[in-house]
């Protein structure tokens, strides 16, 4: 089966930019690659209420299949406070707001460069 992205940093854009078809808002993308041996790119997004979350994460992984990609494993869907889908090379994190303010990832990560993905073609 043909690879569905050419590279981490493509589908972490992709990901991004069907998070933003959701209404996602303040959608940070990290690379993580020169840092980190956890995972190339963190994409760390918000939603306004455990629903609108759930719904991101659920239309992320819908768009993923479509593209022949599953996550190797996902939490806190059932709950929406803050969903992990981890796609190995891309891990996505997607928190109702205040979650995401507490847990401050961005700032566990400050040395890790962002990524906008509103002004990378994906």
């Amino acid at each position: 089966m043909k690879e569905a992205f050419k590279d981490s940093k493509e589908k972490s854009i992709f990901c991004a930019k069907v998070a933003l078809e959701k209404k996602a808002f303040n959608v940070t993308i990290l690379e993580l690659k020169k840092v980190s041996s956890l995972t190339d790119y963190f994409l760390i997004c918000s939603g306004r209420s455990d629903r609108q979350v759930q719904a991101i994460a659920q239309f992320i992984e819908e768009r993923m299949v479509e593209k022949g990609v599953r996550p190797l494993g996902e939490e806190g869907m059932q709950q929406g406070r803050w969903i992990l889908m981890d796609y190995d090379d891309v891990v996505i994190h997607i928190f109702y707001d205040q979650v995401r303010f507490y847990y401050d990832l961005e700032g566990l990560w400050i040395e890790a460069p962002r990524v906008n993905p509103l002004e990378e073609k994906s």
